[in-house]
């Protein structure tokens, strides 16, 4: 386990599941019920702590929505499907907790793990809080503030210069200010800490689900067979190459593939997602046009029946240039 996040304390509002070891906990059943049972269908964080690995499974009202890795390359964001490839099914090592936190608790998380800091004036003492606080409120300072010491990660939201929203991980009652001075109470290494802003704080991403990124891998080889089988052999290399040339404007398309098994997963929303595999399969649908053969809004009906709810709510439809009724 990463020596730099094996001890790491994040704060939250209610504990659901201890920090505990993996071995105990079945992972997906505990997101399932995190789903199924409303008590459980919270905002929060599920932290796992691997051998090699720190992975962080964000959730807004029980549902996964995006996720965070450290290892040795840093922090970087992970699609859903490959963070939970990660967690071994039956783990030797391993430990887990489940948090309930504020949704804003979460986006700062996520903010401090995936943006570039701001810097700091060079002659700047952070440590001294009789210097760091003036200078923030001389700037009028808009965002977040992280400080980490001794494994302790706590977040600050700033607005105009004062600190409007505080969630600590250390115990901490009373009022913001009175909660921040025991956050720099003599004896709390927060002297010798790290301390990092942002100048925004945005929303925390909100990935496309799993299933409907099979969904699209699913109906993008449906298309392909059924061009084939209606005499278009060329179908595999047009969706290829219409795939490959989208790309640089959408490279969220490098998750897909037709024929093969995708060496990588896309870390897209859902309207971003959904836009590039619309044009994608638009271009291969004009490219293998036959004007005797299926009509493409009959084609489209008949691939995406079974899954039309899913495909609708995600915009699909709305996006191709054919109206599918």
């Amino acid at each position: 386990m990463p020596a730099i996040v094996a001890g790491l304390r994040y704060p939250h509002s209610r504990v659901l599941l201890p920090r505990t070891r993996l071995a105990y906990v079945h992972l997906r059943n505990l997101l399932t019920d995190a789903k199924r049972d409303r008590a459980a269908r919270v905002s929060g964080y599920v932290a796992v702590w691997l051998p090699e690995e720190f992975v962080v499974l964000y959730l807004q009202r029980g549902e996964v929505v995006n996720t965070t890795i450290m290892d040795k390359a840093g922090w970087r964001s992970l699609a859903i499907s490959a963070a939970l490839e990660r967690i071994p099914a039956e783990p030797e090592y391993g430990e887990i907790c489940f948090h309930e936190a504020d949704d804003e608790q979460v986006a700062a998380m996520f903010a401090a793990q995936t943006m570039t800091a701001d810097s700091w004036p060079a002659e700047l003492n952070l440590h001294d809080p009789a210097v760091l606080f003036p200078f923030l409120m001389s700037i009028m300072f808009d965002g977040l503030l992280e400080i980490v010491a001794e494994g302790s990660v706590n977040y600050l939201v700033f607005h105009a210069g004062a600190v409007d929203r505080a969630y600590l991980s250390i115990p901490a009652t009373g009022s913001i200010v009175e909660r921040i001075a025991k956050l720099f109470a003599p004896g709390s290494k927060v002297t010798e800490g790290k301390f990092r802003r942002w100048h925004a704080l945005p929303p925390l991403p909100v990935q496309a689900p799993p299933a409907l990124v099979q969904a699209y891998r699913e109906l993008g080889n449906a298309l392909v067979q059924r061009l084939v089988k209606d005499g278009r052999d060329s179908a595999p290399a047009i969706a290829e190459h219409a795939r490959t040339n989208l790309l640089t404007k959408h490279p969220e398309l490098d998750g897909f593939s037709i024929g093969k098994r995708p060496t990588r997963e896309p870390v897209a929303d859902t309207a971003t997602l959904t836009t590039a595999v619309a044009l994608w399969l638009s271009e291969v649908m004009w490219a293998t046009a036959d004007h005797e053969g299926t009509p493409p809004e009959a084609l489209l009906k008949e691939l995406t029946w079974e899954r039309r709810h899913m495909f609708q709510s995600a915009g699909f439809y709305d996006r191709m240039p054919w109206k599918v009724m």
